[in-house]
């Protein structure tokens, strides 16, 4: 009589099983993704909320805008797009800030917050492997926020060129003429440029070491992501007279400056169309390779740490 409940017993649980083999780890990873962008909000609504201040106070930029346009046109070319774009790069500028701002914090807090609200119990209770989740996490620094970056400064800045085209039609002026001195999708694709270099490749040593201190701090995360770096910076200079450490990690922030050649556009933004490329020297930099390497290290830590950690 016991026969057909556990022939269906049994088969639920070969279902269940063959549900869960189901699930590669590729989708595995997408649905950490999207659990991260669920969890951690701010990710995408502070981007989005700089971009509204900043299409509100482009506004008070269109009144003058037909008689900037006048005065640009006397300049030389090169001071035209510098006056015309200025409101543009700052708007990239600022987006970009802020979204390094919030994958600065964002990395610092990724695995330390998951301890200290406990939901690391929910999720360790799935079939999710320690590597799979520590690599979602770090995908939104080293991916999903300059990809954002970059859509939200095209949209921001292709509103702000069609308000400004709107105005100067009104005023009679040239909307041909104005395009052409902007150069704005040379500049969108220089910042492009800029985000996979610097944000996404060079960027990883450090966003990778935070996760790595996110997931081994018991207290105070921040504290101990910056103060092993100042103390050895404050150690070399004491003890040898030498600041090779502050050198480095002031070309790490600096973002990559192997990428391009700007010593003909000295203090130019990184979105700005004179800039020579040069992706050749940025790939051969051994600093990339061995910042990756390093990158690999911490996330593989940070993997292995999580593993052990319990609930603070």
């Amino acid at each position: 009589m016991n026969m057909p409940s556990n022939a269906v017993s049994g088969s639920a649980v070969q279902s269940q099983a063959g549900a869960t083999a189901a699930v590669t780890p590729g989708r595995l990873f997408y649905w950490c993704v999207r659990r991260e962008l669920w969890e951690y909000r701010s990710v995408y609504l502070a981007p989005l909320a700089i971009a509204a201040v900043i299409l509100l106070g482009y506004a008070f930029v269109l009144v003058p805008l037909p008689h900037t346009m006048q005065h640009a046109m006397a300049l030389d070319p090169a001071h035209q797009r510098e006056e015309l774009a200025q409101p543009f790069n700052v708007a990239a500028a600022l987006i970009m800030g802020a979204a390094f701002i919030v994958s600065i914090f964002y990395s610092i807090d990724a695995l330390y917050g998951e301890r200290r609200d406990r939901s690391i119990l929910f999720w360790k209770s799935l079939p999710v492997s320690d590597r799979t989740a520590v690599l979602a996490k770090a995908s939104i620094p080293l991916l999903v926020m300059p990809v954002l970056t970059f859509a939200i400064t095209v949209v921001t800045e292709s509103i702000m060129l069609l308000f400004s085209s709107m105005v100067l039609l009104g005023s009679g002026q040239s909307v041909a003429a104005f395009w052409n001195r902007l150069e704005l999708y040379q500049a969108l694709f220089m910042l492009l440029y800029h985000l996979v270099t610097a944000h996404m490749l060079w960027y990883a040593p450090m966003y990778a070491w935070l996760l790595l201190i996110s997931a081994w701090a018991r207290r105070a995360p921040f504290l101990w992501a910056v103060l092993p770096p100042f103390a050895i910076g404050v150690f070399e200079k004491v003890a040898f007279h030498t600041s090779y450490f502050a050198g480095f990690l002031l070309n790490r922030i600096g973002g990559g400056v192997s990428a391009v050649d700007n010593e003909q556009h000295s203090g130019a933004m990184p979105m700005d169309p004179g800039m020579h490329l040069t992706p050749g020297a940025f790939l051969a930099s051994p600093g990339l390779w061995l910042g990756l390497v390093f990158a690999a290290i911490f996330l593989i830590m940070a993997g292995g740490i999580r593993r052990y950690r319990q609930p603070i």
